[in-house]
């Protein structure tokens, strides 16, 4: 049958209604038992709030101004991925007018609720609750098979949708011949988090342990089949051509066919790391990468292989992991210290963060590699940071927030004009009663009333918020902006006179202290 899209957003939002994972996974695994098997990875992708085509050439100004919406509900679910292709293909001479005309054709046809919900998709607002857990255990109920058998296809296949169509075609039997394939990326290992070193140990239950530093780079992936090296993100995104010192580092290794986990990193003379938004800034562009890396050199780490010379080493603990790293490639393995000494791992904590590191990641010598989870068997402990800081503005919510004012604007006092640099938003941390007392609090604040996405509101109200870092921002006037803020509490007994000053924030800054950005700049 041919899924409609008014049922996927009907799904869509009673999932975003309700906080029972149970409830969001009968939801949704009743739609995905519906769906065609040629379609159901569509409709997955899509409550997962991902696209297929990963770009459209459409952003938030393109959707400012959108047709009347349709009266009546029409479009089905491979309707709207056609279109989604048409808009992906759009390229050359004359891609804007047509990029336009399609959006213009889609929305157009599109119902108001229908439209909101394609608006968050294509902007990646989609904030419902369809978590990538949920989705995949909706898969299992679907089509009755196992959770576990599901999330290790998952891992291996690399996408939630790949594995929601195998399943749909073939069932358990299917999945359970999903393998490892070299030059197909794998999903990631993730970390849970701790806030010291000695909660992280006993997370992973003490023992032997591999203490790893935390480089503040971005986490690669890279295969070797046949000599031919490709280089993938953390996202599964491939970035072979605009790496090629990481494409050198595996090709020089011994021996065959590898798969390699770690990191790449722009490093300063003296050996201390550049700001994330360097190695960021290196590893997005694709022009002149040459010129690139003669200015901007790229730096390998790695700190897990996966597949080597034909044998997976997936389930393989750890420690054994590390051995065969280490005989691969000792020049290239991250920071490290192997210990069951909660002190010794305090203090290689300290060691790094000094050297202007991240923190550390501390891992079980007997974990396996839990690929896309983020489980017991590594934890990772990075320095917090906390400011008082003053809401500037808030934006209404969508998804289960909608009818709530959600995402706020944060600002740093700035003595010398008296008045309030923007530093970062956030909308992390906050819970149903915190969203309930702000929409209240924001609305008596509001100063030009709430009507608009963004209600501007009286510099008055002061919030305690944690953050990772910092990075060098042309983006805000304060020339800096947060990295990973959340809220910790609103102070009321605070004045805004009592907020951080931007100074203070700035000297926070990778390298110490940065100079506001010129006017315009």
């Amino acid at each position: 049958m041919d899924v409609t899209l008014a049922e996927v957003v009907e799904v869509s939002r009673a999932v975003a209604a309700t906080r029972s994972r149970t409830a969001k996974t009968q939801a949704l695994a009743g739609l995905f038992a519906r769906c065609d098997p040629d379609e159901v990875g569509v409709v997955v992708s899509h409550l997962s709030g991902v696209l297929p085509q990963r770009r459209l050439g459409v952003g938030f100004r393109s959707l400012g101004s959108l047709p009347e919406p349709a009266q009546h509900p029409t479009l089905t679910v491979a309707e709207v991925d056609a279109a989604f292709e048409r808009l992906a293909r759009a390229t050359g001479a004359g891609s804007t007018a047509s990029r336009r005309a399609a959006l213009a054709t889609l929305m157009g046809r599109a119902t108001a609720d229908e439209q909101r919900f394609l608006r968050d998709l294509m902007t990646g607002n989609l904030r419902q609750g369809a978590l990538d857990g949920v989705v995949l255990a909706a898969v299992a109920g679907a089509y009755a098979v196992p959770e576990p058998v599901v999330r290790r296809a998952a891992m291996l296949a690399g996408t939630a949708s790949e594995v929601a169509g195998l399943a749909a075609r073939g069932g358990r039997a299917a999945l359970e011949q999903v393998g490892l394939v070299v030059g197909r990326p794998v999903r990631p290992m993730l970390a849970a988090s701790a806030k010291t070193t000695e909660v992280a140990v006993g997370a992973v239950g003490g023992g032997t342990l591999l203490v790893d530093g935390k480089l503040d780079g971005i986490r690669i992936q890279a295969h070797r089949r046949a000599e031919e090296v490709r280089v993938f993100t953390r996202s599964l995104d491939e970035i072979t051509e605009r790496v090629p010192e990481v494409v050198e580092a595996v090709a020089a290794l011994p021996g065959g066919d590898l798969v390699v986990d770690g990191e790449a990193i722009v490093m300063l003379e003296g050996g201390r790391p550049a700001p994330f938004q360097v190695t960021g800034s290196r590893t997005a562009s694709s022009a002149d990468v040459a010129a690139l890396r003669e200015r901007v050199p790229l730096t390998t780490f790695l700190f897990d292989v996966l597949h080597r010379d034909g044998t997976d080493l997936l389930d393989e603990t750890a420690l054994v992991r590390h051995e065969s790293l280490l005989d691969l490639a000792p020049h290239l393995v991250v920071p490290r210290l192997i210990t069951s000494d909660a002190v010794e791992a305090e203090a290689f904590f300290a060691d790094l963060v000094g050297a202007g590191h991240e923190g550390v990641v501390v891992k079980a010598a007997d974990s396996p590699y839990a690929a896309g989870r983020r489980g017991s068997g590594w934890v990772k402990v990075k320095p917090t940071h906390t400011l008082d800081l003053v809401v500037l503005a808030v934006e209404w919510g969508s998804g289960r927030r909608t009818g709530t004012l959600s995402n706020i604007h944060l600002g740093a006092r700035d003595p010398a004009t008296g008045d309030f640099v923007m530093i970062g938003k956030t909308f992390k941390g906050m819970t149903d009663e915190m969203l309930r007392w702000q929409t209240e609090r924001f609305t008596e604040l509001a100063v030009d009333g709430t009507d608009g996405w963004v209600v501007r509101v009286r510099p008055e109200q002061v919030v305690e918020v944690a953050f990772d870092g910092l990075l060098r921002s042309t983006r805000y006037p304060g020339g800096v902006a947060l990295r990973f803020a959340r809220v910790l509490r609103y102070r009321d007994d605070k004045r805004a006179g009592e907020a951080d000053t931007i100074e203070t924030v700035r000297a926070l800054a990778p390298g110490g202290t940065v100079r506001a950005p010129a006017p315009g700049g």
